[in-house]
């Protein structure tokens, strides 16, 4: 069956990076043919989209609070989709979730299969 698994997650100060991924298995077609989203939920707040990969020809959406700032690409041979994150913000903390779909918007609904989220925690 069709599974997503993050990792990458863990405590970065202020200014700092992370790479996560998200290793998708069990799908009965190569990740090139999907849309792969990145969302995050912080405590007490809607889960909200945070970047996304087109199907076939790689193209990216961001959220404007993280543009310039994190880079989703994926590894199709590998099955991995990552988001490198930079310049990490206080409010970057969230749990992060990949997801898999046919649209790469940044709109939740649009999304069929999801991982069990890493935690990214910002704090000096």
């Amino acid at each position: 069956q069709e599974q997503l698994v993050e990792s990458g997650g863990g405590l970065v100060q202020p200014g700092g990076s992370l790479r996560l991924s998200c290793a998708a298995s069990g799908f009965d077609s190569t990740l090139d043919y999907y849309a792969i989203g990145w969302f995050r939920q912080a405590p007490g707040k809607e889960r909200e989209g945070v970047a996304a990969i087109n199907a076939h020809d790689d193209g990216t959406r961001y959220a404007d609070s993280v543009k310039g700032r994190f880079t989703i690409s994926r590894d199709n041979a590998k099955s991995t989709v990552y988001l490198q994150m930079n310049s990490l913000k206080p409010e970057d903390t969230a749990v992060y979730y990949c997801a898999v779909g046919d649209v790469a918007l940044l709109t939740t609904s649009l999304y069929d299969y999801w991982g069990q989220g890493t935690q990214v925690t910002v704090s000096s």
